[in-house]
């Protein structure tokens, strides 16, 4: 185990810290951005991406994946911090600080059931998402990526922020082409240096020493009403029990809240790692990862972080700059912690353009261009969801999406076996009527069940055969339930073959005289019959 964690930290060191670094450069002007979404201070957002970064890059389960402040909970946090600041208002307290310290409150739930999420190994279900749904969720996020990359266009005159114009929009256009044209043909040129952190520093060399007027990262943070970067260590400054008094009555909030983020938070750390799984070809841990996420948020609520999740924009920085280690995230979080103690005056001269065309790169990277060619080939239900998963993360946010796509998918899934249905009739030489069951009896087919029967004109002796069949759940075992008895009642005698084991048992639990009507029958090559349960009833 030593050993395997040993290898992770080392099998690829020159790449894992280079990668590192261009990664925490991207960072900031990202968690920059979301703490701005939350209403909180910048600061808090850059330690939040620290920590959670730290955390998950030694614990986490899938190396190479990176986490910090993301938008999607941002922008669940903001009614919390807000109901926060007007009780505050109320109570007399300082505005700024009540909302925040109702996050960090929070945030302990939120950790809390993430590990809770951990422990009961619920991580594996990302393994169920379908594949339209993840396509729709991987063109949607490219979409949302370039969206919020549009705000960069923008600059505060008198207070109102308006559009790039003229010479500044030219120029700004001129360096995210020129970053994104090192991007594409650098690695064309050699591998062993990463595109994305030459290309920025290229940008920053030519606006520094060109003396060009640009936004860049230090005017972005101000504009938006921060002070800067520079700042120190996080430390516990606030008493939970005395903050807590000012919760009567907003518990529940807190609490809806918790889960509302534990839930956004796992659905795109899963998502990312699933993503990530298909970029290197290699497995991680979903259960590991939602117990170092909860693990991560917990050390921002006690440590006054904003919290956060995995990051799909950088984790695939990350690895197509060649970061597949632990190191590579662990990097990028101290490096992050260095910029705001000891580098804030150079990284706040970084232009914005430079980090926008790296993430314009991503955003090219990150959508599924194969999805166009495969569209009119693959069955309409799934086109819509692709389209649908895509659209709903433009228009609500990826935890809806998700959601929205896998209840579509399954209802879909559900119509078509439904209709799939069979029942072949047939008459014995006795006279005995035999219904040859041939499809999934569940909750969707009950109906179309029951319609194949005749109950009231049908012989003295019927029998069903389950050969080609199986009763999927407890729908399907009560609608087989109720059939027999209504053959019962009209006092005909009905026989139940090859039904599966499972549905045996549930049967014979709520009806333990149907023993006499399921036909003990020998081992079958296609489909196993159970006897032992029927022969101890005998």
């Amino acid at each position: 185990m030593v050993q395997k964690i040993f290898r992770n930290f080392t099998f690829n060191p020159k790449n894992d810290i280079l990668s590192g670094l261009t990664v925490a450069l991207a960072l900031v002007p990202e968690a920059v951005a979301f703490a701005f979404v939350a209403g909180i201070d910048p600061l808090v957002g850059l330690y939040g991406a620290f920590m959670m970064g730290l955390i998950t890059s030694l614990f986490g389960g899938r190396p190479g994946m990176i986490s910090g402040a993301t938008g999607a909970m941002a922008v669940v946090m903001v009614h919390l911090i807000q109901k926060g600041n007007e009780v505050g208002m109320a109570l007399e307290q300082p505005v700024e600080m009540l909302g925040l310290q109702w996050l960090f409150i929070t945030l302990l739930f939120v950790g809390f059931i993430q590990i809770l999420a951990g422990v009961l190994r619920l991580g594996k279900f990302v393994r169920l998402i379908p594949h339209p749904v993840m396509m729709g969720f991987v063109n949607g996020l490219a979409i949302v990526i370039f969206l919020s990359q549009l705000g960069m266009f923008k600059h505060n005159v008198n207070g109102e922020m308006e559009w790039l114009t003229g010479t500044t929009l030219t120029i700004m256009l001129g360096l995210i082409g020129l970053t994104m044209g090192i991007m594409y043909f650098l690695p064309k040129l050699t591998k062993k240096i990463p595109a994305a952190l030459t290309a920025i520093i290229v940008v920053a060399c030519i606006t520094i020493f060109g003396n060009l007027d640009v936004s860049t990262v230090g005017s972005f943070i101000k504009e938006g009403g921060g002070q800067g970067l520079e700042g120190s260590l996080p430390s516990f400054q606030w008493g939970i029990f005395e903050i807590s008094e000012t919760l009567n009555g907003h518990w529940e909030l807190i609490f809806s809240t918790a889960f509302i983020l534990a839930a956004v938070g796992l659905i795109e750390s899963l998502m990312t790692l699933n993503l990530i799984d298909e970029l290197t070809e290699t497995r991680g841990s979903g259960n590991r990862e939602c117990v170092a996420q909860g693990g991560a948020n917990i050390l921002n609520g006690l440590f006054g972080g904003m919290g956060g999740c995995a990051m799909i924009g950088q984790s695939i920085i990350n690895v197509t700059s060649g970061g597949r280690g632990r190191l590579s995230g662990l990097v990028a979080s101290v490096a992050l912690l260095c910029f705001i103690l000891f580098g804030s005056g150079l990284i706040e001269q970084i232009p914005i353009a430079a980090l926008v065309g790296v993430m314009f790169m991503v955003v090219i990277g990150t959508f599924a261009w194969s999805s166009f060619r495969i569209l009119h080939k693959i069955p309409k239900s799934d086109a819509f969801v692709l389209i649908a998963v895509s659209a709903i993360t433009v228009w609500q946010d990826l935890a809806v999406a998700v959601v929205a796509g896998v209840i579509i998918s399954a209802l879909v899934f559900a119509w078509k076996n439904a209709t799939m249905i069979r029942a072949r009739k047939s008459i014995k030489e006795d006279g005995t009527k035999v219904y040859e069951i041939w499809g999934p009896l569940f909750f969707g087919s009950t109906t179309a069940f029951n319609n194949k029967f005749d109950v009231a004109d049908d012989p003295v002796n019927v029998e069903i055969d389950f050969m080609e069949s199986k009763v999927s759940d407890h729908s399907g075992v009560e609608a087989l339930r109720n059939l027999t008895n209504k053959y019962i009642e009209l006092d005909k005698k009905i026989k139940l073959t090859h039904l599966s084991p499972d549905c045996k048992i549930l049967l014979l639990k709520r009806n333990p005289e149907f023993a006499t009507i399921i036909e003990e029958a020998i081992d079958d090559p296609r489909y196993y019959v159970v006897t032992d349960l029927l022969d101890s009833e005998v």
